[in-house]
């Protein structure tokens, strides 16, 4: 296996041909190495093992499009073929199967005057752990990827792949969940590497082998995926070179048939094979690969573009009949992140509209680029609001010196809260514990993405006079989940913290909850909800916000729930309450003595009518178990869908006389505990599973049994 390549300039040096290729031909991050297989036919698979505890772990799901390789695969990978594969046969399916639609948004003015809405778009192309052995729903501890950044992203490809492990890669359920929760389409990927890293021309071949009746079955395979899993499409990556001219029109032919046939799939097709079959990296749209932008929804242009070779791209798709901005222009910072030099003003000059879009190759540098004694979620966090907010971390006042130019300097966020119930408990979808109104509930980290919270979009914007308090999410306590919002510092003048851009209809009977608290040592602190009720007149213009009361905190109170009312209070434009919109929501915060807070809020919601509570799950049962070396036991569980929407699903262990233990949660109806623990000697655990609504109210719960 060789080495991965390092990242290199896209204007200078070598051009970056194959750094997709070795990206994960390698496998994310080095955990799993792919290995290189040598030519040859498939063996027949083996039996099936009996499972054991480890064996019921389900994981993401990868395949080869047909033929396998040859010999052994390596300890922990499974060899299939898609080919094979139906949902019947699919034993990991419920694991894998994301449930939240993909969510409208709408673009609130932008905070800073040169953010563009309708222009450049964003991608990202992300590896959030290795291609085998992926959990399908998150892992015991909070060290992970936990993208927050919604906001500005459009389009997410679940990296990965390998020739070691399998080509075809299918997103897990709570990327896709939290994604869709946001607005975001999720992609997987179709990887086919070069030759140098394990490639053979035969599994390019199998991709795109016409079935009897002319069409692709490997194609209507992928469809019926990504329609069992519920994710949005197909980065499609074809870097095996020795291919001829009827192999690069059976590719044409494969992606006009998964793209039509799909019934609204998306397909992204990355600058690789030409038209003559061969493989050459070309930098720009041009005919030489035209038409397989043609038969894509979009085309990521390799790293090595130019400012003219973009610009070119950009009037041959107009051109074409097509958006420029269905053009990713490739910006790779897996290796430097925002020391990556890029020239920026070749895909978003601030003087004229923007040429194409981003296609950002492994954000997830805000991750892996920590050492691993120092990957705490605080940590991690304030690297990655660096990334996509800019140094300044404040997208209302970018810093547009830096070398950096981040996503909300030049692109407009994005929204989905537009109606009511609504609420936020600041959860980021990992921590080091688990919360529920205040007590903890679990001592053993977590991740879970399908988890998180619909976040603040503008990480953050901070309107003051005085010395600005730090603000970021917080891991060391909360009201519910694993994260809080902390502001910290001084206040020699009152700040306004914006947190949600919104469109929720606001009526004398609308109610808005905040759980705050003072930690110890802070100042008393006075809070006011900030309620907008018009978008800025222009972009950079600050929100007019109307304040509501919302009392006093001091150190030592603890956790304190207000109930604000404040469609008695304000009007709209006519003097009607029941015409009001409410387009951002937001805190002002004042120390009436002077001092520095520290001011954590817990959870905001908004709502008309008081909370019902979802209905109870359908019957709960243990699927299949098994024990682990340390006695615990490892647990499928299933069980039926509560009518009604919901948020997720989570589940507890109820403890000898009657506390409770977290065990995890869900948006989907089947879940597997890696270790479920005795309490003292009890011969049978009960295990309960309640819905839990937007407003996090509990259905009463659906219960398993373990006899130890």
């Amino acid at each position: 296996m060789s080495d991965r390549p390092h990242a290199h300039r896209p204007s200078t040096g070598p051009a970056r041909r194959g750094l997709l290729a070795a990206g994960a031909a390698t496998a994310a991050f080095g955990l799993a190495a792919g290995r290189a297989a040598a030519v040859g036919a498939a063996p027949a698979p083996a039996p099936a093992p009996a499972r054991t505890a480890a064996d019921l772990q389900p994981y993401a799901s990868y395949w080869f499009p047909g033929s396998l390789p040859s010999g052994t695969p390596d300890p922990g990978v499974v060899w299939r073929s898609l080919k094979e594969w139906t949902p019947e046969s699919d034993g990991d399916l419920p694991y894998n199967t994301a449930t939240v639609p993909l969510a409208d948004r709408f673009a609130p003015v932008p905070p800073n005057a040169t953010a563009r809405a309708g222009q450049a778009r964003v991608q990202a192309l992300a590896a959030f752990a290795p291609t085998s052995r992926n959990p399908s729903q998150g892992a015991p501890t909070a060290d992970c990827y936990a993208l927050t950044h919604w906001a500005y992203l459009d389009e997410l490809v679940f990296w990965g792949g390998s020739s070691g492990e399998g080509l075809i890669l299918a997103p897990n359920a709570p990327v896709v969940d939290a994604a869709h929760r946001n607005g975001v389409p999720v992609l997987g990927t179709v990887f086919l590497p070069p030759a140098a890293y394990g490639g053979q021309l035969r599994w390019t071949r199998d991709l795109v082998r016409r079935g009897a009746d002319g069409g692709f079955p490997v194609a209507d395979k992928l469809i019926a995926v990504a329609r069992a899993y519920g994710f949005d499409g197909w980065f499609v990556n074809a870097e095996t070179g020795g291919g001829d001219a009827a192999l690069a029109a059976d590719m044409r032919g494969f992606l006009r048939h998964l793209r039509e046939r799909s019934g609204g799939l998306r397909v992204t097709w990355y600058d690789s094979m030409i038209d003559t079959g061969a493989v050459s990296w070309q930098n720009r749209l041009n005919e030489r690969n035209a038409d397989f932008f043609r038969a894509s929804d979009s085309m990521f242009v390799n790293f090595g573009w130019s400012r003219s070779g973009l610009a070119a791209s950009a009037g041959l798709a107009t051109d074409m009949g097509r958006d420029r901005y269905e053009l990713w222009a490739g910006i790779d910072t897996e290796a430097r992140g925002w020391d990556t030099p890029v020239d920026w003003d070749a895909i978003v000059p601030p003087d004229g509209p923007h040429v194409v879009s981003y296609g950002f190759y492994r954000p997830e540098w805000t991750w892996t680029g920590l050492p691993s004694d120092q990957r705490t979620p605080a940590a991690f966090h304030a690297r990655d609001d660096r990334f996509w907010t800019g140094p300044s971390l404040d997208p209302s006042a970018p810093d547009a010196g830096a070398s950096w130019r981040a996503p909300a300097l030049s692109v407009a966020d994005r929204s989905t809260v537009t109606a009511l119930p609504f609420a936020c408990a600041f959860n980021t979808g990992h921590g080091l514990r688990w919360y529920e109104r205040g007590k903890v509930l679990s001592e053993t980290p977590w991740n879970h993405l399908g988890l998180q919270d619909r976040l603040p979009g503008r990480r953050w914007v901070v309107r003051t006079a005085g010395t600005r308090p730090r603000v970021g999410f917080d891991f060391a306590d909360a009201w519910r989940g694993g994260s809080s919002l902390l502001v910290d510092g001084a206040l020699a003048a009152p700040a306004t913290v914006e947190l949600h851009a919104v469109r929720l209809p606001l009526s004398e009977a609308t109610v808005v909850e905040l759980t705050h608290r003072a930690d110890a040592g802070s100042a008393a602190v006075r809070v006011e909800l900030a309620v907008a009720l018009e978008e800025p007149g222009a972009p950079g213009e600050p929100y007019r916000f109307a304040f509501v009361p919302a009392g006093t905190l001091a150190a030592g109170d603890g956790w304190t729930s207000v109930t604000l009312r404040p469609g008695r209070r304000l009007r709209g434009p006519l003097g009607d309450p029941r015409t009001v919109t409410v387009h951002a929501l937001g805190v002002r915060l004042t120390a009436p003595g002077g001092g520095a807070v520290r001011w954590r809020l817990g959870a905001l919601a908004v709502r008309d009518a008081a909370p019902a509570g979802p209905a109870r799950p359908g019957a709960c049962k243990v699927a299949a178990a098994g024990k682990n070396a340390d006695g615990s036991a490892a647990l499928r569980l299933v069980w039926g869908r509560s009518p009604g929407p919901l948020r997720h699903y989570e589940l507890c262990q109820v403890l000898p006389g009657g506390g409770r233990r977290f065990l995890g949660g869900t948006c989907g109806t089947a879940f597997y505990v890696p270790a479920l623990r005795r309490t003292r000697g009890e011969a049978v655990t009960r295990i309960e599973v309640r819905a839990v609504d937007e407003l996090f109210a509990p259905s009463a719960p659906s219960v398993a049994t373990y006899t130890w």
